[in-house]
C-alpha cells in the first residue's frame, strides 16, 4: 500500500493528485497538437471540480495560471493568456506595520476613542449633545460586556471626561440606560444561542 506520504509533493492540493498526474502526462506528450488538447481536456475538468471559481473574475486565466503552477513551468501550451511569472510568485508581502496608538481603557476599543475625537470636533449644540449620551450609553454596554456584573454611571462619567480631555459634556438631565437591561439582554442572547446549539 502506497501512503501518501511516500507520493510526490502536491503543488497546489486543492486541485487533487488527479490533477497533478494529468498536467504530467501531458508535459510528456511530444505532438503539440495532442499535447494542447490534453491541456484544454485538464482545463475543463479543472473548471468542473473547482465550480466556486467560476465567481472569481478572470476565472479562466486564473485556471490557466494553476495548470502552468501545477507543471512547475515545464509546460508548454498554446495558452489565451500570459504566462505567469515564477519570480513574482516567490515574492513576499511587505509587513503590516503593527497599529502603535495605545487604547487607554480596552473594553471601550479604538473605534469608541475614533467616536469620541470625531464628536470633540463638532460643533457645539443639540446634535453633538445627542452624540455625547450615545457614546456614554455605548461606553457603559461595552463595560458591562467586559465586566458583566455592573457599572456606576459616575465611572462612565470619568472615563468620558479622560478620553474627551474634558470636552465632552452630558447634559444635567441624562439618563443611562439601566445596567439591568443590558445584563438580561445579554443573558437572553446567550440563552437563545445556547438553545439553537442543542
Amino acid at each position: 500500500m502506497e501512503y501518501n506520504t511516500a507520493r510526490d509533493h502536491l503543488i497546489l492540493p486543492e486541485y487533487g493528485r488527479n490533477v497533478q498526474k494529468m498536467v504530467d502526462h501531458a508535459i510528456n506528450i511530444k505532438n503539440k497538437e495532442e499535447r494542447n488538447k490534453c491541456v484544454n481536456t485538464i482545463i475543463d475538468f479543472m473548471g468542473q471540480t473547482h465550480p466556486q471559481l467560476r465567481d472569481i473574475k478572470e476565472f479562466n486565466h486564473k485556471l490557466w495560471d494553476h495548470l502552468f503552477i501545477i507543471s512547475k513551468f515545464q509546460l508548454e501550451a498554446d495558452s489565451p493568456y500570459p504566462l505567469p511569472e515564477p519570480k513574482k510568485l516567490e515574492e513576499r508581502p511587505d509587513k503590516m506595520p503593527y497599529p502603535k496608538n495605545k487604547i487607554r481603557f480596552p473594553f471601550y476599543g479604538a473605534a469608541l476613542e475614533n467616536m469620541i475625537r470625531y464628536a470633540v470636533e463638532q460643533k457645539d449644540g443639540k446634535e453633538k449633545e445627542i452624540m455625547t449620551g450615545m457614546i456614554a450609553n455605548h461606553m457603559k454596554k461595552s463595560y458591562l460586556l467586559f465586566n458583566k456584573h455592573s457599572v456606576s454611571n459616575d465611572t462612565i462619567i470619568l472615563h468620558l471626561k479622560q478620553l474627551s480631555d474634558d470636552k465632552l459634556k452630558l447634559p444635567a438631565n441624562f439618563q443611562f440606560i439601566r445596567s439591568a437591561s443590558v445584563i438580561n439582554k445579554g443573558q437572553k442572547n446567550f440563552k437563545k444561542k445556547f438553545k439553537k446549539k442543542r
